[in-house]
């Protein structure tokens, strides 16, 4: 499957990451983590850090998947709003899914904090904007919500839009405590930490196809059998392959990549920006000034083989982003596709197989992707070391979708 095409922002701001060694593998693995993106590298940092022998396969060079077209929006908001997820699945859990993705935007800095080259990781608040003046109640009630239960927010109206940013708006709602990040950068870092730890890391080698074999899982790879006592399908996305996803939607959605813009004086603390519509735009600065412009989110899994359409959308994207900055001399230096998944219920997807033993899932569909990934490393690794997660419930597989 094609995750993205086009000219990618993040690998030219680093190196290809590179294991530092050959590894010999290990008789039998704690643990075996399919895939080295943003969710298996935080999942096994995580397991590392417990002091499990564990191990990173990814069919690709490491961290070439998602992770390279991640645009690096971290927000405790997620794409359904909290009032509206409250009716959804009732008031006491979805409080809880707010605050662990709150919480989590507190251990996404810790964890860079701790690793060994600069991440980029710098905290932003995000406007919300109301897409059309039918959409401001929406935004007042999401306040008055977010307000209850101590969720750090403001609310704009159209005076202090005008105030603060070069455009304004029928009403805005404002967060506080979100976060811009170089997710290459940071997937590296961690994958270098996870080697410090001990970590073995597989690029090129393809799970096929994954046995039991009395107490251990049997681990077909395209060069190698591996032996694990647990294994962790971390595979974005991409079908797993072992189990079968249901109730997630796979789609794709654009972005470019701007020339620096060396005057930003009136774009209020580079806040991340977007709104109530959907497909929503989205817009974020870069430590070098520049702006990624996203959106324009299709119907289709895989990302366009065509140079032209992905040009197209760009062209697309530029004329909004320039209505809203009509000041910044905006051009398209880089543009691209990539493929990403909601599932339908707005919850991401972890825990284990609900009838293959010692299978467990990290699938972090959504907007929130790199926040559902941090929350979800530390509830995989309660569950493997056999610690009592209170909020495993939440995202169990069993419910209606999951993972069949």
């Amino acid at each position: 499957m094609k995750i993205h095409n086009g000219s990618l922002y993040w690998p030219t701001t680093t190196t290809p990451f590179t294991p530092k060694t050959t590894y010999e593998k290990l008789d039998i693995y704690d643990v075996v983590i399919v895939g080295s993106g943003m969710s298996g590298a935080l999942t096994a940092l995580a397991l590392a850090e417990s002091g499990l022998k564990i191990a990173i396969l990814d069919k690709r060079e490491m961290a070439t998947g998602s992770s390279s077209a991640n645009t690096g929006l971290l927000q405790y908001s997620n794409d359904i709003m909290l009032h509206e997820l409250i009716g959804q699945i009732g008031e006491k859990d979805a409080v809880r899914f707010y605050q662990l993705c709150y919480e989590a935007m507190d251990d996404l800095e810790r964890v860079a904090k701790k690793l060994p080259n600069e991440v980029d990781f710098i905290r932003r608040p995000s406007i919300c904007y109301a897409s059309d003046e039918n959409d401001v109640e929406k935004i007042k009630a999401e306040y008055d919500t977010l307000t209850k239960y101590g969720f750090p927010c403001d609310y704009w109206g159209r005076n202090e839009m005008a105030e603060k940013m070069p455009f304004t708006k029928h009403g805005a709602l404002v967060t506080h405590g979100d976060a811009e990040i170089n997710p290459l950068k940071f997937v590296h870092g961690v994958l270098t930490r996870i080697e410090e730890l001990g970590g073995h890391l597989f690029p090129y080698t393809e799970v096929m196809d994954v046995f039991e074999d009395n107490d251990y899982l049997d681990i077909r790879t395209s060069n190698n059998t591996f032996k694990a006592k647990q294994i962790i399908y971390t595979t974005g996305y991409e079908t797993p392959p072992v189990g079968k996803r249901i109730g997630a939607d796979i789609n794709r959605s654009f972005a470019f990549v701007s020339n620096p813009i060396s005057k930003q004086s009136d774009w209020y603390e580079q806040a991340l920006i977007w709104e109530t519509q959907r497909p929503y735009l989205y817009i974020r600065s870069t430590v070098d000034g520049r702006l990624i412009v996203g959106g324009l989110d299709e119907d289709k899994a895989e990302a366009p083989d065509s140079e032209e359409v992905i040009q197209q959308r760009a062209e697309n994207l530029l004329q909004q982003a320039r209505e809203l900055f009509p000041d910044y001399d905006i051009q398209i230096e880089y543009a691209y596709a990539a493929s990403f998944g909601e599932s339908i219920d707005n919850i991401p997807f972890i825990g284990e197989h609900p009838t293959k033993s010692n299978h467990y899932y990290l699938l972090g569909y959504g907007g929130n992707g790199t926040v559902y990934s941090m929350l979800g490393s530390y509830i995989l690794r309660d569950l493997i070391i056999g610690n009592r997660n209170e909020d495993a419930d939440l995202f169990h597989l069993e419910r209606r979708y999951g993972v069949r």
